[in-house]
């Protein structure tokens, strides 16, 4: 797919598109609470723009190992005045939440994406996006729940076991009547998996274009990072951007990111040396 149709943007996938991370949770594992406060978070959107953000990520729960899932109040309380604000930037929103009741208002306010690590399997979700008739969606694969997820990941293939959650989830959503460019598709870089699994998702990104749907990955910072590296979260950018360009590199059309700047940059290059490498051997 070189277009992802959301609500208001047809958002053109032949370059790829750089998602900048806005947490408004206190419990963030990577910017934990920096941007916790509703007004600190739209300035941060912002602040993500300047920096070249092709989308804007939004989110209420932390979905970090160990994590608490706040109430929905909760939830819609810490994000709607942020989404109320990124919707007059001109670029595309995203939600990041699994509960109906939050995409529901999200999609009222005019968010354009519904970014669910659930993959729209809460009773009533796949119901509100097959509804919206014209909203994005992001399916992401997930093993267990974040209280709970890194206690014991057991796959028989991982890389097998991800594609075949992901197409069974996209066949539910064309049934309901999501059309297909309308869908992307997340492997779930360290939601309930080993540092062994998100290995092997990465160097064998490319089988997942067997769904033939587009692919968002997301890395930035996480801790796989930080066991091939040594480096605390704070000192991961590096890592993260290399990440988000190898999965670019092996079919990723979306990476979803804290360091916006950076891996705007490095994609930049990455793009010149393919342009240049396509005009050489034609």
């Amino acid at each position: 797919m070189n277009v992802w149709q959301t609500k208001r943007f047809r958002i053109d996938l032949r370059r790829p598109q750089v998602m900048g991370i806005v947490n408004v949770t206190p419990d963030s594992f990577s910017d934990g609470g920096h941007f916790a406060d509703a007004k600190a978070a739209m300035a941060h959107c912002e602040a993500l723009l300047r920096q070249r953000a092709d989308i804007l990520d939004i989110g209420g729960e932390s979905t970090r190992p160990g994590a608490a899932a706040p109430g929905t109040d909760e939830e819609l309380a810490r994000i709607v005045p942020v989404l109320r604000h990124a919707v007059t930037l001109g670029v595309p929103v995203s939600v990041d939440t699994s509960e109906p009741r939050v995409m529901a208002a999200a999609l009222d306010l005019g968010v354009d994406i519904i970014n669910d690590v659930r993959a729209l399997q809460r009773p009533g979700a796949m119901e509100v996006v097959a509804a919206d008739r014209s909203a994005g969606i992001c399916l992401v694969h997930m093993q267990g729940e974040p209280g709970s997820m890194q206690s014991a990941p057991d796959y028989r293939d991982a890389v097998a076991d991800v594609i075949a959650f992901l197409g069974a989830r996209r066949d539910v959503a064309l049934a309901s009547g999501i059309a297909s460019d309308r869908i992307v598709l997340d492997p779930g870089i360290g939601f309930g998996k080993t540092v062994e699994h998100n290995l092997a998702l990465l160097a064998r990104q490319r089988e997942l274009m067997v769904l033939g749907s587009s692919v968002l990955v997301g890395w930035s910072r996480k801790s796989t990072l930080g066991v091939v590296t040594g480096r605390p979260i704070g000192e991961r950018q590096a890592a993260s951007v290399a990440a988000a360009v190898l999965a670019v590199e092996r079919g990723a059309r979306i990476v979803r990111v804290h360091d916006v700047a950076a891996t705007v940059d490095a994609l930049k290059l990455w793009r010149a040396a393919t342009q240049e490498q396509g005009e050489t051997s034609a």
